[in-house]
């Protein structure tokens, strides 16, 4: 849209030379200004208008009513929300993986040292161009086959840079191979000038790797040389096989050792020749389930809230689905968190509350008092819990408290999640299904201050209670000892924590007491069960604590109040927006051109067509007075009045652009310009799938072929 906006400014003045500034070789950026219209003048100009709103519409579009400065605070607000969201999803996948990349580190270190031991060449056979003659036992390479169990590429390539940088910071000597690099095309020669790229840090055009050995002894001999193939299954198998073989003919000069991800331990004799794997000498390696990434994502991100944003439970049902449809993919469910937390700071006016929300308390709600003032007046009463809670107009200042309250509800929440998520891994309950249960507002509503039961049978919550209830001693004290690191924020929980651990050590202590060694065997039985009783009274215990936090802390997001704030809820414009729908958004744009580029002064007269606008969104929005097919006829010479309007009519009435005072350098279109615009622009529209072209039969017709959005 942005080039066919410039090329209308420039088809307006097709014999207008451009100035040197602008000439092929000397290319800047281009601003189209358009001269203000005079608020004395006016036009008369008659269509249909089209709304482009969801029938559905009932809260407040934030891009119309809100003005310049609160969609500041939104856009800074979503930017630092999800900068802290990203930061801590690459943290947490790096952490993730830091026992693994460990492991593999203090391996390539050991195989340094078994290469070094056999390892003799003077600094004369390292420069010389070809491989020293050695034992085939010293011709092994040391390969690390890294399993990432991931069903998508994309997820690898995140884990394989971590992993590099790990090694780096250990003082290795890194070289990541994309399996792009390992085509028919670029051949073993390509992958040769990539490692020379990566390690002497500019481009050679020799493949030769005695430059590469002559590089690696003029550093001293200290540090192995590490090569990592991020993903075997798409690489060209003959090409990586040669690769190495020449690798392990060069192991002695350099100590090379190679690191390759595969999905599965049978991958590499699928696709390597025989010969490349006699020369392997093979170590396993084993990351992260992608389940277990996405409990660690879902963990820091969304249970534990690293910067207030959260979704409701119709939301994160359908990422789950999303991420599962998907294969598993991390990066489609980040990716469609991310869209979920756009959407929300566009749609919600108040979301610019979330930029400090987890900082102290009622400070970062202060600041802003005096915003909120005018802000609450205006958009309180579209926030539903705001009018069950029943705010007053001047609400700013419950807002805040409201504020700090929904933040201490948050942390509460968290801890309760936790412990139960603890009290399942057992059971093998994923953290995601735990989520998308307890954020239920049908399920919290159905428990009653009555009932026993804080949970329907065969439910996720019901599994983790019945877990609880059935751990044996030593597992149970270790669940213990988890729930003591979720909940020591809050003291009050705390206390409860200590009180069942103080119980399971009190009663272990006594029933040691009561069971001298010599004891006869009956009494010992008796004395078993005994024990057996007085293990399930504790078990018993900590399900009712269980039972507990379920019932009094863990109160669903949306039944909250102010939770429209920090929560996101409209699932269809999420599944709306990662499905996609061009066609749709290329009308949405085009009848509304002025927001989408942003100029000031068509944005002034909505309900009016002018010649300042452009081309393809003036004959698209005059299509809609026309039925299914347009008449090109009437539909150029709408078109050419719009771009040279006339004076008709009684009171001749001068429109906005139709008289400008003569200042001798005004031009006026001719009927070429006109109609080579009008072309252009049925050819765009024609291209965007907008129209149909004209038959033979009817050619003065064109066949619309999208109506309504």
């Amino acid at each position: 849209m942005a080039s066919s906006a410039s090329a209308a400014v420039v088809g307006s003045s097709p014999h207008r030379p451009l100035p040197p500034a602008l000439s092929d070789n000397n290319l800047q950026p281009l601003f189209v200004l358009h001269k203000a219209a005079s608020e004395k003048e006016d036009r008369k100009s008659v269509r249909r208008r089209m709304n482009i709103a969801p029938a559905d519409h009932q809260r407040v579009d934030a891009g119309e009513c809100m003005d310049g400065f609160q969609e500041q605070l939104q856009r800074e607000a979503f930017e630092f929300v999800w900068s802290k969201i990203e930061k801590t999803i690459k943290a947490v996948l790096k952490n993730i993986n830091s026992d693994a990349f460990s492991e593999i580190n203090s391996w390539i270190l050991e195989s340094f040292q078994a290469i070094n031991s056999f390892s003799s060449t003077s600094s004369y056979e390292a420069t010389r161009s070809f491989p020293t003659a050695i034992d085939p036992a010293s011709k092994r390479l040391f390969t690390g086959l890294v399993l990432t169990r991931n069903m998508e590429f994309v997820d690898d390539l995140m884990t394989f840079e971590d992993l590099a940088q790990h090694l780096k910071s250990q003082g290795c000597h890194v070289a990541n191979l994309s399996s792009l690099e390992f085509s028919a095309d670029n051949g073993t020669g390509g992958c040769i000038r990539s490692l020379l790229r990566q390690f002497l840090l500019s481009a050679v055009d020799a493949a030769d790797m005695s430059i590469l050995s002559s590089w690696y002894h003029a550093l001293g001999n200290g540090t192995p040389v590490v090569v990592i193939v991020n993903e075997l299954e798409r690489c060209c198998g003959s090409v990586l096989s040669d690769f190495i073989i020449m690798l392990s003919e060069w192991v002695v000069k350099i100590p090379v050792i190679l690191i390759i991800g595969a999905s599965t331990v049978d991958v590499p004799g699928n696709i390597l020749h025989f010969n490349a794997l006699r020369c392997l000498c093979s170590c396993k390696f084993t990351l992260r389930t992608p389940v277990e990434r996405m409990d660690a994502i879902i963990e820091a991100v969304l249970v534990k809230k690293c910067s207030g944003f959260s979704i409701s439970q119709k939301v994160a049902v359908f990422m789950r689905n999303y991420f599962t449809s998907h294969d598993g993919t991390l990066s489609a469910f980040i990716r469609a968190l991310k869209i979920a937390c756009a959407q929300h700071f566009v749609t919600e006016p108040l979301s610019c509350l979330l930029k400090g929300f987890d900082e102290d308390e009622n400070q970062c709600f202060q600041e802003k008092y005096d915003f909120l003032q005018e802000a609450i007046s205006k958009y309180n009463w579209s926030i539903t819990s705001c009018r069950r809670s029943k705010v007053d107009e001047r609400g700013g200042k419950k807002l805040v408290s409201a504020m700090v309250e929904l933040k201490r509800l948050q942390d509460g929440w968290s801890c309760a999640l936790m412990c139960l998520y603890e009290a399942g891994k057992r059971s093998q309950i994923h953290l995601l299904d735990l989520l998308c249960e307890v954020l239920d507002p049908d399920l919290y509503a159905s428990r009653s201050p009555d009932s026993n039961s804080s949970s329907r049978k065969g439910s996720f919550i019901s599994q983790a209670i019945q877990n609880v209830r059935d751990l044996p001693e030593a597992q149970f004290i270790n669940l213990l000892k988890s729930w003591e690191k979720h909940v020591i924020a809050i003291p009050e929980i705390h206390g409860k924590v200590k009180d069942l651990q103080y119980m399971w050590k009190f009663g272990n202590a006594k029933r040691r007491k009561e069971q001298p060694p010599d004891m006869p065997r009956t009494q010992t039985s008796q004395n078993h069960l005994n024990v057996q009783r007085a293990s399930k009274a504790v078990n018993d215990r900590a399900a009712i604590f269980i039972e507990y936090l379920i019932n009094d802390l863990m109160q669903p997001m949306e039944c909250v109040p102010f939770h429209e704030i920090v929560c996101f809820k409209n699932v269809e414009k999420l599944k709306a927006a990662l499905a996609g729908d061009p066609r749709r958004q290329i009308q949405v744009d085009l009848l509304g051109s002025c927001r989408t580029l942003h100029c000031s002064c068509c944005c002034r007269y909505r309900d009016i067509l002018l010649p300042s606008m452009q081309d393809t969104s003036i004959m698209y929005t005059l299509s809609q007075e026309h039925g299914d097919v347009i008449n090109l006829y009437d539909w150029y010479e709408s078109f050419k009045l719009i771009l040279q309007p006339t004076n008709k009519g009684k009171h001749k009435k001068q429109s906005i652009f139709s008289k400008k005072k003569d200042t001798g350098k005004s031009e006026k279109l001719n009927e070429v310009a006109i109609q080579g615009r009008f072309c252009r622009g049925v050819t765009e529209l024609q291209i965007a799938g907008l129209l149909k072209m004209q038959s033979k039969r009817r050619p003065d017709y064109l066949q619309r072929v999208a109506f309504g959005l």
